[in-house]
C-alpha cells in the first residue's frame, strides 16, 4: 500500500518536482496532523519515501539496477533536504553496499526474501543525536513484556468466542478512514484519505476489519510484495472504547490464513516500540523479534523508534521447496 502516488521516472516528471517541505528536528513532537504525507517517488528506478514528517529517506523497494548509486544517491537527497535518517529494506545479499557506506543493520528478518533469504532494515543517521533513543527504558520494558507474555501463551485463559472478521472493500474506504483518524493524531501513510486507501485496495493490500452492529470498530491491512512472497501485517487500529477484547489478535489471525493462501511465505510487522499491546500481539502470535529501528517513523504525533517481527507462515511452508527447485 505503501507505494500509492508514486511516478516513474520514465514518465517525465516526479512527485518530487511538485512538493518542497521544511524538515523537522529529530525529536520533535508535532500534536497535529501533517499537511502533507511524505512523498513517494523513484529514485532512479527505485521507490523511496521521504519529507519532514518522518524526516528520512526510505529505500522501500531497490531495483539492483541502481547499486551502487542509489547509496550516494539517497545520501545527497538527505543532505539536501537536512533529513536527519536515511533507512533502507533490502534483501541481505545487498547489504554490503549499504554498510560501506555507514548504513548499520538495524534489523534482520532470516526468511523475509521468498521463504529462503534475509532481509534487513539499514539505517544511516544524518544527525548524531536521531540514533539515539530517549525511551530507552521504555522501550527495553516494553520488549522485555512481549517476550515474557509469549512464553506464557499455552496457559493463557480461554477467551470468548472472537468477533467475525471482513474483508474490505472500496466502498468501506470512508469509514475505514474515519476510524484511522479517530485512533491517530498522525500517520506515516495518508490512511486518512479514502482516496489513498481505494488505490491500496486495487493493488496489493488487502484491509480487513471487525464491526460492531453497523460500527467499523477495528481494522488493519495485509501489504503484499508478491516478488518477495512476504507480506507486512500493518495498520492496526482499534477504537479506544473496544480495546483489551482481542481484537488485533484476532484480526492478525484472519490476516495470516488469507495471505498465506495467496502465496505469502513470511509475515512481518514494524510495531511501535513503546506500545505494550501490539508487541505482545506479535510475540504471543509467534512472531520472532528481529530488531529496532531508532527513532524511525512519525505516527502517533511524533517519531517513535519500532520493532521488527517476523513468521514463516504453516500454509507456506510446501511452496519453500518448489521456490528453490525453481532456482
Amino acid at each position: 500500500m505503501k507505494r500509492r502516488n508514486a511516478v516513474h521516472p520514465s514518465s517525465g516528471s516526479t512527485a518530487g518536482s511538485q512538493n518542497r517541505y521544511r524538515a523537522i528536528q529529530p525529536h520533535q513532537r508535532v500534536p497535529q496532523k501533517p499537511r502533507r504525507p511524505d512523498v513517494i517517488e523513484y529514485l532512479g528506478n527505485s521507490l523511496v519515501q521521504h519529507g519532514p514528517a518522518s524526516n528520512r529517506v526510505y529505500l522501500m523497494k531497490l531495483d539492483r539496477a541502481d547499486l551502487p548509486d542509489i547509496v550516494d544517491n539517497m545520501v545527497a537527497l538527505g543532505r539536501k533536504h537536512g533529513y536527519s535518517k536515511l533507512f533502507a529494506k533490502v534483501s541481505d545479499d545487498t547489504e554490503q553496499a549499504f554498510s560501506r557506506r555507514g548504513f548499520v543493520r538495524e534489523a534482520r528478518s532470516p526468511l523475509l526474501v521468498r521463504g529462503q533469504n534475509a532481509g534487513c532494515f539499514m539505517g544511516k543517521y544524518l544527525s548524531p543525536e536521531r540514533g539515539v533513543a530517549d525511551d530507552r527504558a521504555t522501550l527495553s520494558r516494553t520488549l522485555a513484556l512481549a517476550l515474557s507474555a509469549a512464553k506464557g501463551v499455552e496457559t493463557a485463559p480461554e477467551k470468548p468466542t472472537p468477533p467475525k472478521v471482513h474483508k474490505l472493500t472500496p466502498e468501506h474506504a470512508h469509514e475505514l478512514a474515519a476510524l484511522y483518524e479517530k485512533v491517530f493524531s498522525s500517520y506515516p501513510f495518508p490512511i486518512f484519505d479514502p482516496a489513498y486507501l481505494r488505490e491500496a485496495m486495487a493493488e496489493a493490500t488487502v484491509f480487513f476489519g471487525i464491526r460492531e452492529g453497523d460500527r467499523l470498530v477495528a481494522a488493519a491491512s495485509s501489504e503484499m510484495d508478491m516478488h518477495w512472497r512476504c507480506a507486512e501485517m500493518t495498520d492496526f487500529a482499534t477504537l479506544p472504547e473496544f480495546r483489551g477484547r482481542g481484537a488485533a489478535a484476532t484480526l492478525l489471525a484472519s490476516m495470516e490464513k488469507t495471505v498465506s493462501r495467496l502465496g505469502i511465505l513470511t509475515a512481518y510487522t514494524i510495531a511501535r516500540g513503546v506500545s505494550p499491546g501490539m508487541n505482545i500481539v506479535f510475540a504471543r502470535a509467534g512472531y520472532r523479534y528481529d530488531g529496532t529501528l531508532t527513532n524511525n517513523t512519525h505516527i502517533a504525533g511524533g517519531l517513535e523508534s519500532m520493532n521488527v517481527w517476523s513468521k514463516p507462515l504453516p500454509a507456506g511452508q510446501g511452496l519453500h521447496s518448489a521456490i528453490r527447485n525453481q532456482g
